[in-house]
């Protein structure tokens, strides 16, 4: 029964120990300093458009529960803005290419097709 209450007693201590070394109740300036939290390094290029070699790096910082969710939404508009840019422009692109070909389409039927050359 004596060493019962010995190692009941022992096990207390030890836990009591743990824990205060944790909290911050040992030796130094008291609690653990807040760690500042991770942020996204090298984000997008704000000075040009983002290429595929960007998006490639592109490597997002861990946080409690997973990434942190402002980089993410941030990173994801970015892109979207640019990707609903790049589709406009494609399809001006499209639209001025089809009209200039109608246009060459009229106008060789106007004046006649050029004879083939032998």
């Amino acid at each position: 029964m004596v060493m019962f209450l010995f190692l009941v007693i022992a096990l207390a201590v030890v836990v009591a120990a743990v824990t205060l070394a944790v909290v911050g109740g040992g030796e130094g300036d008291g609690p653990l300093p807040e760690a500042a939290p991770e942020r996204l390094r090298d984000s997008l290029p704000p000075d040009r458009p983002v290429n595929r070699a960007d998006v490639e790096s592109l490597r997002f910082p861990l946080a409690a529960r997973g990434y942190r969710m402002a980089d993410v939404d941030d990173a994801l508009s970015r892109l979207g803005a640019e990707l609903a840019e790049r589709d406009a422009r494609i399809a001006d692109l499209e639209s001025a290419l089809a009209g200039a070909q109608a246009t060459a389409h009229v106008s060789m039927e106007k004046h006649g097709r050029p004879e083939e050359q032998r």
